[in-house]
């Protein structure tokens, strides 16, 4: 069942610091937090939002995506989060199946002239004073509806219910993965599961200080870690990089810090190493918006030994690797990691059945191609549906930018497959370095490390790598411009 935990500890730790809001530089102790939730209980109410109405936020982080999302779980509702860089025809096609009761925006945006829209920026000050009848909030009900990428069509609505966010949270709180004293960041869109689910739920359901961002900015994490007394901070690899290449990182104390959690996509060993010579514990998670997301832990002893690894499953999170047939495959073979638990979502809005395409045996097919050693411990090798044939054998892009990313003058690299009339299809690799590199000199880095069949045959050097909105690297646009090049000019091994 859904716990109120923010009026928990309004009451047993009003002063103490909740959320420190960098947009505003306002602070707001969780008798504070409380009082802001409550007030929209009263807006939402009496906008006619009940049990089970969904309301959508479209905006750039900010406060209300944590007192909106926790109103909306007073009052049964569903707060849904929708990236406010969705394109109108793209967020028409995400609202008409919502019919939702409730829209709110920034000034005159893409929702401006819909019913039921309300700007956050120009809201009356005066508050309705009815007071609601609150109902129970059940296991069964969703609270939080986060859309998918949407790399094979438009984007899915994942239902996230009252029994996912606990035990998300619980787990999260049980592995130690945080503590009622830490401090962290949130400053990934919220509109990503990573948002709400990585540290902030879990850190408040605890009692915890969160310092809330409106955008990634390298030198303002640093200058958190520095003044702020920051403990744990939670990125995608790409901000770990600007962070670690950032003027300011050599001059940072990272003492208080406990550990840096990576996750969304593998990171590069050169730059974890580089973390670690700063004495910072850094460690890979995994997790999915469907399940979870916080399904692996790699313990903090565990992260110098095997920095590369994710670690095992958390305790909630029950897997399967498995081969094409759906048989469980052996130590250090590649097969497609499966999971299930209290943390698998309910479904997809009104998409049911692409949902139920997913589940072989009550797991979520993630369609991650994984590798287990005779340890336990997992690493992460790509995702099933980037794996390519070259001359009848399988190759992984996620394996073979692993062994790019230890080249040093390499900063990122990732790859994707063009057609080749020998071999049917071969890598192209797409990196970000410190200098121009011939394709020799990489086939020559990696020939103790890969078999030739999985090395690349082609080398594109870019300035930077093209982005999503949260962050990670935007494949589809590297295959895009993969299939734009003309081949012939290139170098071909």
């Amino acid at each position: 069942m859904w716990h109120d935990f923010i009026r928990q500890f309004a009451q047993e730790r009003p002063n103490h610091l909740a959320i420190i809001d960098r947009n505003t530089e306002r602070q707001y102790r969780y008798i504070d937090l409380d009082q802001e939730i409550q007030h929209w209980v009263y807006r939402l109410f009496a906008w006619g939002v009940r049990r089970g109405e969904r309301v959508v936020l479209v905006a750039a982080s900010r406060l209300e995506h944590v007192t909106l999302f926790f109103a909306c779980a007073r009052l049964g509702a569903i707060l849904v989060a929708v990236n406010h860089r969705t394109p109108v025809y793209e967020l028409t096609a995400i609202l008409e199946p919502l019919q939702a009761i409730c829209l709110l925006g920034v000034g005159d945006g893409p929702l401006a002239q819909r019913a039921g829209y309300h700007d956050l920026a120009a809201l009356p000050a005066e508050i309705p004073p009815v007071e609601p009848i609150l109902p129970v909030v059940e296991d069964h009900d969703v609270l939080l509806i986060l859309y998918t990428s949407g790399s094979t069509g438009l984007p899915k609505g994942v239902l996230f219910h009252a029994a996912m966010l606990m035990a998300n949270m619980h787990y999260t709180v049980a592995a130690d993965v945080l503590r009622c004293e830490d401090i962290s960041i949130v400053n990934t869109p919220f509109f990503h599961t990573g948002g709400y689910n990585v540290f902030c739920l879990p850190m408040l359901s605890i009692g915890g200080t969160l310092i809330l961002h409106p955008k990634f900015d390298a030198g303002a994490v640093l200058r958190e870690i520095r003044e702020a007394g920051v403990t744990v901070f939670w990125a995608v690899p790409t901000m770990f990089q600007m962070i670690f290449d950032h003027p300011d990182f050599a001059r940072t104390d990272f003492s208080r810090i406990r550990f840096f959690l990576s996750g969304g996509a593998p990171l590069s060993l050169n730059l974890i190493q580089g973390y670690h010579a700063r004495g910072v514990p850094f460690k890979q998670g995994f997790g999915l918006t469907e399940v979870g997301p916080n399904c692996f832990l790699l313990e903090t002893q565990d992260a110098f030994r095997h920095p590369d690894s994710i670690g095992k499953p958390m305790a909630h999170s029950q897997v399967k690797v498995v081969d094409e047939a759906g048989q469980p495959v052996g130590v250090d073979q590649v097969g497609e990691l499966w999971i299930t638990g209290p943390h698998r979502c309910q479904g997809y809005w009104q998409q049911q059945g692409l949902f139920e395409q997913s589940i072989r045996d009550g797991y979520f097919c993630t369609g991650d191609l994984v590798r287990v050693d005779a340890e336990g411990f997992f690493y992460v090798l790509g995702r099933k549906k980037e794996m390519y044939i070259s001359g009848g054998e399988n190759v992984f892009p996620g394996e073979v930018e692993k062994q790019l990313h230890q080249h040093a003058d390499l900063a990122q690299a990732v790859v994707v497959s063009v057609a080749d009339p020998k071999w049917g299809e071969v890598g192209l690799a797409f990196y970000v370095g410190a200098r121009e590199l011939t394709l020799e000199e990489v086939r020559a880095f990696l020939e103790p490390r890969l078999s030739r069949y999985k090395h690349p045959h082609y080398l594109v050097r870019l300035a930077e790598m093209p982005l999503l909105a949260n962050g990670k690297v935007d494949r589809p646009a590297l295959k895009g411009m993969a299939g734009a090049l003309s081949l012939g000019n290139l170098y071909h091994a």
